[in-house]
């Protein structure tokens, strides 16, 4: 599931997409890309797809100045991508929840080793293709440093584009050391490619010398730079998944499951989040974004309604195979109009008042107006329909 998301960095308007996978969230992860390359270059792509398979969260964005996002290209540096990288951990750690994960491709490598020490949540830190040393660029502007340091900026054709490239870009990378490396104090994976002809293999090497325990190396064997085939970007994302279970856990995963019949919730982030076992399977409920959740699963009220409302197409679809009808599909839409969050600011008030739920049934295929209105009876006597009306009471007890 993609998201296409805004995020303010400096006064300028940020371009990022969310991409969340189907099942559980094991964690969140940010996305660095290459120098001058946007969000959506082919190797960040797959390997955020990816990852989401693999049970991660991936937000990538564009720096300023580059694909969707606004500012001058012009007047970034290397520094104000890591001010671009702490604005997107802002926005996951307010909106969504904080990175433990961090994955920078080539420059966007030597970002995030950059800035992670600065972010308390990260566990783990990957670079693919990464140099050593941010001032590495400077071999990509050879030909053009001697005209920028004479005038201050030359228009420089880095792959199929051109840019301008300020004498304060060169010297703002020619500021910045590696000590950070050394004291990264996060478990990090090294990626390289022995035959990367952008980024020679022995930079990995030099990052590797100087981080510390634990550190691990995987070889990307004959993949390019830019990572352009699909096997290697699925390689990548399963070596990084297995690699990142070790350091990033859920306490949950390993407990057992509820006996059949049961249902189990417990909290997931101790907001409002929450993980829902039952003997077989396991989901997530949550608050939407106004209220304070991160929307990572249906509120209690969508719950509620999503059991009726299955509860009511399936016994029409039982009933309606034992009476040989030609119902093709069925659809069933319901609404409560109240509102779970309100409600729960009056847990204490006594006052009952009816409830209403309201429910909008859709028969598709060849049924008589008798048939039809006999399936409309029929759903009133679905299972959980019948547990509504019922006089229902729910024995609380502490265990």
């Amino acid at each position: 599931m993609k998201q296409r998301i805004q995020f303010e960095s400096h006064g300028n308007r940020l371009a990022a997409q969310l991409e969340m996978p189907e099942s559980e969230i094991q964690c969140y992860a940010l996305f660095a890309h290459c120098f001058t390359c946007g969000k959506d270059i082919a190797a960040a792509s797959r390997i955020a797809r990816a990852l989401t398979e693999q049970g991660i969260a991936v937000m990538r964005f564009d720096f300023t100045g580059l694909g969707n996002s606004d500012g001058d290209f012009a007047n970034t540096n290397f520094s104000s991508n890591i001010e671009d990288l702490n604005a997107a951990v802002d926005h996951l750690r307010t909106h969504y929840k904080a990175p433990e994960l961090l994955v920078g491709h080539s420059l966007g490598g030597a970002a995030v080793l950059s800035m992670a020490a600065t972010v308390p949540e990260v566990k783990g830190v990957v670079t693919i293709g990464a140099p050593f040393s941010p001032d590495h660029v400077l071999h990509h502007l050879t030909s053009s440093i001697d005209e920028i340091e004479a005038t201050g900026s030359a228009d420089v054709q880095l792959g199929p584009r051109s840019f301008t490239i300020k004498k304060q870009f060169i010297d703002d990378l020619r500021n910045q050391d590696t000590d950070h490396i050394g004291n990264l104090r996060k478990a990090l994976l090294v990626m390289h490619s022995p035959i990367d002809q952008t980024v020679d293999i022995g930079e990995a090497e030099k990052i590797y010398r100087q981080a510390k325990h634990p550190k691990s190396f995987v070889s990307l064997d004959d993949a390019d730079h830019l990572i352009s085939n699909v096997r290697d970007a699925d390689y990548i994302a399963a070596t990084i998944a297995g690699w990142a279970s070790r350091y990033i856990t859920d306490q949950n995963t390993n407990m057992s499951p509820p006996a059949t019949g049961h249902v189990r919730v417990e909290e997931k982030d101790h907001k409002f989040a929450q993980h829902v076992y039952s003997d077989t399977h396991h989901w997530l409920a949550d608050e939407p974004l106004s209220v304070g959740g991160t929307n990572s699963g249906p509120d209690p009220y969508e719950h509620l309604l999503a059991a009726l409302g299955a509860c009511t197409a399936m016994t029409l679809r039982m009933y309606a195979n034992r009476k040989k009808l030609a119902l093709d599909h069925v659809e069933v839409e319901l609404r409560h109009s109240r509102s779970y969050a309100d409600d729960c600011e009056n847990c204490g008030d006594s006052n009952r008042q009816i409830e209403v739920i309201s429910r909008t049934i859709k028969l598709i295929g060849r049924l008589t107006m008798d048939q039809q209105e006999r399936l409309l009876e029929i759903a009133d006597r679905c299972p959980v329909h019948r547990t509504l009306h019922s006089e229902l009471k729910v024995l609380t007890e502490l265990e």
